[in-house]
């Protein structure tokens, strides 16, 4: 293949890379931004991160030999130089959809994604069980972890830090310092790091790297020694360590991550080493695309854009449920000073930015740190402020101890408020809060509530306000929060679902089925209703309003008036809503009532379009009329 991927598209595996010159490793580099570039503003995808990591990932997969050397990396915002450099070129364009390659690391996908990466945090424990497992095996591959600048600052980063350095096994560690996450990193090690690039001794640190790593000789056996003098000890004392060294790792750094000569210098002779190692490299997101440069934040995920223009497109239509929960919150906490809000680093994702901006005292950002979120909660709580957490539903999962012990034993006023709950489309399994109705919904004292539209999402969040008697939580989707259903509506009270009836022209008489729909699939579910009302068949919609406690009384009563149920949720169905709609049932004797349940299916969701995976597992208006019908059984509706 000629033209603007000529060496790229001779890569299958990154052993390719050896082939080539340094100076061709540099087109290499040029090649992967520009396919970057090319796919991402065509399928859209994490965007400034990946350009920020080209020369890093060139650097590493020509200096080791991917197989049999394994690169664990953090998250997959970083790794779509990976995905071209291991031969994924040609399908590169089917990137986050449908059937196409994830737009996260999959073991499933490719031999060489030889971890999962889709929540930050991950990558050193994997990366030193891999290399305790050569070590227990008796094998002699390399191992590397790549980190972000926001990942490391995660507790289970320093665990396994920690834990490495006790063990002195060998293990490099590359922390692609982009001084930036999704937003801007917080805490005392954000600080500290900011200090390593400031020191006056590493300005032109490129010539200066380059310089140490050619004083070392070859494999030498003395290589750990030299480079403890290495970058930011040429010029500094020995007391002037880095705390890495201080829990043994050998550091050097920083390094400039966009200087590919001086990069293969350093990862050539790390790869020597038999110690744990730490490079510290300084990279720019959205590197070599002047506006993604300037404004990493905003073009970090983007849907297609124009390549040329270099612009993102206008959103338009009904507003994100993130962004009236980031508009609600502002208003609740105008009323009311006790209300503070919690992100895990996601500002942006979660809708508080604003609301920082606003209320700068009463915002905490803590970083990739979603358990210590929770138990910090937990504490102001205890003290009397009225915390709100606002963590996406499948991060949550991450603090699933702390929810139970530190908040629901303790009974403690905590708003937990998740985010991307239900099927979140392109980025995939990792992504789709599948499982938080089950996992919060066996957890004693705590309740849960989910929104039918964006009206009812500020109706709630104003009842969480005021909720003061134990721990609740709220979960909505991602996407437009669009008001579709008919405008009467009841007070939200707790536990108690909302009976919106048959849609009009459904004809007279009593129902004969009833759809009861929890949140994100109450919408679906009126839709469906009223496809049924056109053939005849009166199916009654309730909004269930909370999965826990279940309004067992008004099921009851429509269970015995409808003779025949469908319930549909956006959570697995093992341990959900239609299950303890079942069980309820049973306990008041209704047992014999026929109920189907519509749920996600017990397996992890491939990513692609909401519509289209929706689909797929039974959630959409037609997937449900052809329930109804089978369930009616009158000849006259049958599929």
């Amino acid at each position: 293949m000629s033209g603007p991927y000529e060496l790229l598209s001779q890569i299958v595996t990154p052993v390719d890379l050896h082939r080539f010159s340094d100076k061709e490793l540099v087109q290499v580099a040029q090649e992967v931004r520009q396919a970057i570039i090319d796919n991402v503003s065509e399928t859209g995808g994490h965007f400034s991160s990946n350009l920020g990591t080209v020369e890093l990932t060139v650097a590493l997969y020509a200096a080791y030999s991917l197989p049999p050397d394994k690169v664990v990396w953090d998250t997959g915002h970083q790794a779509y130089p990976h995905k071209l450099l291991t031969g994924r070129l040609p399908r590169f364009d089917t990137l986050r959809k449908h059937r196409g390659i994830s737009g996260f690391l999959r073991r499933e996908e490719h031999e060489l994604d030889h971890f999962g990466a889709g929540h930050a945090g991950t990558a050193i424990s994997a990366a030193l069980g891999f290399a305790a497992a050569r070590d227990q095996l008796g094998t002699d591959e390399k191992v590397v972890a790549v980190t972000g600048d926001a990942a490391i600052a995660s507790g289970m980063s320093w665990e396994a830090l920690n834990h490495a350095g006790e063990l002195q096994t060998d293990i490099c560690v590359v922390l692609n310092d982009n001084r930036m996450s999704i937003a801007p990193n917080v805490g005392a090690l954000t600080n500290y790091l900011a200090k390593l690039r400031s020191r006056p001794e590493v300005q032109g640190l490129a010539k200066l790297a380059k310089d140490v790593v050619e004083m070392i000789p070859g494999p030498a056996p003395r290589l750990a020694a030299g480079l403890r003098h290495g970058v930011t000890h040429m010029l500094a004392p020995e007391e002037t360590g880095t705390i890495f060294e201080e829990i043994g790792f050998e550091y050097i750094g920083p390094v400039d991550g966009h200087d590919l000569p001086t990069l293969l210098a350093v990862f050539r002779n790390v790869r020597e080493a038999k110690v744990p190692m730490f490079v510290h490299a300084i990279t720019v997101k959205g590197k070599g695309y002047e506006v993604a440069e300037e404004d990493s934040r905003k073009w970090h995920g983007v849907v297609p854009f124009d390549k040329t223009a270099c612009e993102l497109p206008k959103k338009g239509g009904a507003p994100a449920y993130t962004q009236v929960f980031g508009e609600a919150m502002i208003e609740v906490a105008a009323e009311d000073p006790k209300i503070v809000a919690i992100t895990a680093a996601m500002p942006d994702g979660t809708g508080l930015t604003s609301f920082a901006k606003e209320f700068p005292d009463r915002y905490y950002d803590v970083g990739i740190a979603e358990q210590h979120a929770v138990t910090f909660a937990a504490g102001l709580a205890a003290g009397g402020i009225k915390p709100f957490c606002a963590i996406y539903s499948t991060f949550l999962q991450r603090s699933f101890d702390q929810v139970l012990h530190d908040v629901c034993i303790q009974n403690l006023p905590v708003r937990f408020v998740m985010d991307r709950a239900g099927l979140v489309g392109d980025d995939g399994p990792t992504h789709h809060g599948a499982f938080d109705v089950s996992y919060l919904s066996l957890i004693p004292n705590i309740a849960l509530c989910a929104p039918r539209d964006a009206t009812e999402l500020r109706e709630m969040l104003r009842f969480m306000a005021g909720h003061s008697s134990g721990p609740i939580a709220m979960r909505y989707p991602r996407g437009a929060a669009q008001d579709v259903l008919p405008e009467g509506r009841t007070p939200i009270r707790f536990g108690q679902a909302e009976v919106l009836g048959v849609p009009p022209g459904g004809g007279d008489g009593k129902p004969t089925i009833a759809i009861i729909a929890l949140g994100s699939m109450v919408s679906e579910a009126w839709r469906a209703a009223q496809s049924l009302a056109e053939e005849g068949v009166r199916a009654s919609v309730v909004n269930a309003r909370w999965a826990k406690p279940l309004d067992a009384e008004t099921l009851a009563r429509v269970a015995e008036e409808c003779g025949s149920l469908v319930t549909v949720e956006e959570n697995v169905r093992i341990g959900g809503f239609g299950q303890q709609v079942r069980d309820a049932l049973a306990e008041r004797g209704l047992g014999k009532v026929p109920i189907e349940i519509v749920a996600l299916p017990d397996e992890f969701v491939e990513h692609g379009a909401q519509p289209i995976i929706r689909e797929e597992c039974g959630l959409s208006a037609d997937a449900l009329v052809r329930v109804c019908r089978r369930l009616t059984a009158g000849p006259k509706h049958l599929a």
